[in-house]
């Protein structure tokens, strides 16, 4: 709560939460998962345990000091200092040209409505055929402005959105999964 336009989380995400979002991650194979805003790692957590050994899994965090944080608790996650804005610049210089999974944990109710459609614009153009792209969000935040908003913006971006709450989590979380980038 100290940072509040760029922690978007007031507490760390609960296990229950973890286990819902990384099943959009494919068990088999080679999959790169590219998370947006890992925070203190909690939702990498269970990425990782679903993530199989041939798989790329790459964090894009913007506080230096969970960068840091990340470094030393998840080693197996390429923790990078970055903007998840500049998603467009970061994964080619990654050697990356598109991911399987794109998980975004940042606080999208925050951004304004051109950071949002410019950031979506980003993952659609950078999903893998067939990819997904899931966000989550606490569930009150669906009302505001800002979370309203950015619904709007993914009806019009993925042919396909599905909701999900988690209701095993202190405020309830709202996940979206969204497919068949538009964008």
């Amino acid at each position: 709560m100290r940072r509040p336009g760029t922690v978007g989380a007031a507490t760390p995400t609960s296990n229950a939460v973890a286990s819902t979002v990384a099943r959009v991650v494919p068990p088999h194979g080679e999959p790169v998962v590219v998370e947006l805003g890992p925070g203190t790692g909690s939702l990498s957590v269970g990425i990782r345990d679903r993530l199989p050994a041939a798989g790329r899994h790459v964090g894009i965090e913007l506080d230096e000091s969970m960068v840091r944080h990340l470094r030393l608790r998840l080693p197996e996650m390429e923790t990078v200092h970055g903007d998840a804005r500049e998603l467009r610049n970061t994964l080619p210089r990654l050697g990356i040209d598109s991911a399987d999974v794109i998980v975004s944990s940042i606080p999208w109710s925050l951004l304004s409505d051109e950071e949002q459609r410019d950031l979506l614009r980003q993952c659609c153009r950078n999903l893998a055929p067939g990819g997904a792209f899931t966000a989550m969000t606490y569930l009150p935040m669906r009302h505001s402005p800002g979370g309203r908003r950015f619904r709007n913006h993914l009806e019009t971006s993925f042919g396909e959105v599905v909701t999900q709450t988690t209701w095993r989590s202190v405020p309830p979380m709202l996940h979206y999964t969204c497919r068949h980038p538009i964008v």
